[in-house]
């Protein structure tokens, strides 16, 4: 296979995100990965005949728009699961639909080519990988075998028989296995590296003159010929939004919990079926001794420590009374050597397992031996003991009756969950008859956006809650929305009163605001015809007698500068200095660089080296992964028939 020697800027920009946020990222989205494969994945696509509405083709094999749709179904619910907030529009998006479409279509390239190349997963492998599921692995017993019966109701719980799930496992496991077993053949030999990791954290010496858009204002006076030019070549950035008032009920465990009256009897029942727990634990009061010593010190060390402790020992069981006294002189635990040793009372789980052992054998007034832990060695005195006491009810009542109410709340949810859901359906003209029924409360809110500015609190903000509100049905008949989950154990039903539909707002409304966003574009326009008749004029070595200090920008460090005004210094060429550059910044304004020298890249520790060396071999190896990928695509004759959505457009970046 030919390697791939050429490292173009967006790889760069790739593995300096990498680089930063690697951790971060890779480990939550591994694991989404594996959750969403194992429990919808590849196989979960399958069972599908190909037919005349195929979206995609690889080899002989045809995706269809079911297919498409069921794995986009999946996505979404795999993210709205990590992520409840999400918003269904962006999860939905024709982008997010598209990129799935992109993934079915990888999967399957790389299963072609796992069958081509007769690879397999080992059963040893696969139960590996399935034991090693976090969810399966909590079903081992103490001997370390696994719950045979809790997995199989785990499975049936997600719709699978043992044997289907085995199938998915491996097909993943083959996947994974195919795709990277070309990553991880790449190699980047020393010279390759050091002349990209060279070029990427190369430094550049700049001089930045901004040419701000705020700086022109006052030099801009709009007529009102122009004010009204521009409000009629822009009517639709002047409307006022689409809102509503709306009646909502909410049903949440408080709700349930409200509506329950409890028996006494059955909460004495439940008091004494929780005795042993509400108990008050048993604590005990002791003073220590520490000599301290690590526990991956020295051995010679932590002996001579050891036999300090032993001395002290002999010392106590000769005289115990000076036990405070010693402490004072000698322990190293600065928290309680000024107070004799006193550590105060503490219950079982408070000290670490050796003196937690040793403290709970001793009787009261009695010393230990010398007890070992990571901290050193221990000498420990019982000062006083608070036996387990049986909490009366009624000093425990309240407590108990919020635990059961709580209790009896999540067993009866689903239940009062179904009557909210068939009432707001069924008697859809109003949310009186389950607020009645329920014992709900009708919240209102007036002029709630469709789409609101920014995040507010609430259930009813959420995205898909304005999109019930908002439905054309909700709109026109006034009908009550569905039951709609805004979180756990949480449903509401809204109900539209008043619709305000979009409106062109009129120039008189608006004309401040008009005015000063042609003021802006005027300003923008002055400060920009100004930068390029200096940058104009410095080019052509009248360079002016005063500049901004110099500064020293690279890709790890440029504080205060853009990304795009970065972008343009280090991609400016250097063959001839000093060099001058012009970035537009759009709104922001112009910015011209003058770059006077090229510095090269800062020396690093062994540490800091050895992980760029490691990031920089691992998107080599992604590299000839998507390059091979593509070779396969061409093999396999992949075609992607569904229309690939129009990308927006970024603001561009003017380079003079």
């Amino acid at each position: 296979m030919v390697r791939l020697f050429l490292f173009p800027l967006e790889l760069f920009r790739m593995f300096d995100s990498i680089r930063k946020y690697s951790k971060l990222i890779m480990v939550p989205m591994y694991g989404l990965i594996i959750v969403g494969f194992v429990f919808s994945g590849v196989q979960g696509y399958r069972g599908f005949q190909a037919s005349a509405d195929a979206v995609a083709k690889v080899g002989s094999h045809s995706i269809s728009q079911a297919e498409w749709d069921a794995a986009q179904q999946e996505e979404v619910k795999r993210i709205r699961a990590a992520m409840p907030n999400a918003d269904p529009k962006l999860l939905d998006s024709p982008e997010a639909r598209y990129a799935t479409l992109e993934r079915l279509v990888r999967e399957k390239v790389w299963q072609e080519a796992g069958k081509d190349a007769v690879r397999v997963v080992t059963d040893a492998r696969l139960a590996k990988e399935i034991e090693s599921i976090p969810a399966i692995a909590a079903m081992r017993r103490a001997d370390g075998s696994l719950n045979v019966e809790a997995y199989k109701q785990l499975l049936k719980s997600n719709g699978m028989e043992p044997a289907q799930f085995d199938a998915r496992v491996r097909d993943e496991l083959l996947l994974r296995q195919n795709e990277q077993a070309v990553g991880r053949s790449a190699f980047a030999t020393k010279t390759v590296a050091d002349s990209a990791l060279n070029a990427f954290f190369q430094r550049r010496e700049v001089q930045l003159v901004y040419y701000k858009p705020a700086d022109y204002l006052a030099k801009v006076k709009p007529t009102d010929t122009e004010i009204q030019a521009y409000y009629d070549s822009n009517k639709s950035q002047f409307l006022s939004p689409e809102s509503a008032d709306v009646e909502y009920v909410v049903l949440n465990l408080d709700a349930v919990k409200n509506s329950l009256t409890v028996n006494e009897a059955d909460l004495k029942t439940y008091y004494e079926q929780n005795a042993q727990r509400l108990a008050a634990k048993e604590e005990r009061r002791a003073s220590h001794i520490l000599i301290a010593a690590a526990k991956d010190g020295p051995a010679d060390a932590r002996d001579k420590a050891k036999a300090a402790a032993q001395a002290l020992l002999a010392k106590l069981r000769a005289k115990p009374d000076s036990f405070a006294e010693l402490a004072r002189k000698n322990s190293q635990d600065g928290g309680s050597a000024d107070k004799g040793g006193d550590l105060g009372y503490f219950a079982r789980g408070a000290m670490v397992k050796p003196f937690e052992e040793a403290a709970f054998a001793l009787k009261k007034g009695e010393i230990s031996e010398v007890v070992e832990s990571d901290f050193g060695y221990h000498i420990i005195k019982l000062v006083d003991v608070k036996e387990a006491k049986q909490a009366s009810f009624d000093s425990v009542r309240e407590k108990l009756e919020a635990e059961y109410k709580n209790q009896q709340a999540q067993r009866k949810f689903a239940e009062v969950a179904e009557v909210f859901t068939n009432t707001v359906y069924e008697q859809g003209d109003s949310l009186k008859p389950v607020a009645d029924k329920l014992k709900l409360e009708i919240k209102q809110a007036s002029g709630v956006l469709r789409s609101p500015p920014a995040k507010l609190p609430g259930a009813l903000f959420q995205p898909r809650v304005l999109d019930a509100v908002f439905n054309p049905d909700s709109i026109a008949k006034k009908q009550n929305t569905e039951a709609i989950e805004v979180a756990p154990n949480t449903l509401m039903a809204a109900r539209v009163t008043r619709h305000v539909p979009v409106r062109a707002l009129s120039l008189d409304e608006v004309r401040n605001q008009v005015r000063d966003k042609l003021a802006g574009e005027q300003a923008t326009a002055l400060a920009k015809k100004a930068a390029q008749a200096d940058l104009a004029s410095w080019k052509a070595q009248l360079t002016p007698s005063k500049l901004p200090d110099a500064v020293v920008i690279s890709r790890d460090s440029a504080p205060n500068v853009s990304s795009l005004v970065l972008d343009a210094v280090l991609r400016a060429d250097t063959a001839s200095l000093p060099n001058w550059v012009g970035i537009d910044t759009a709104a922001q304004g112009y910015v011209i660089a003058r770059i006077s020298q090229v510095l090269p890249r800062k020396a690093v520790d062994a540490n800091a080296d050895k992980q760029h060396r490691a990031q920089f071999a691992q998107w080599l190896g992604s590299a000839e992964a998507d390059a091979y990928y593509q070779l396969l695509k061409a093999r396999y004759k992949v075609q992607i028939t569904a229309p690939k959505p129009q990308a927006k457009p970024a603001p561009l970046a003017e380079a003079g």
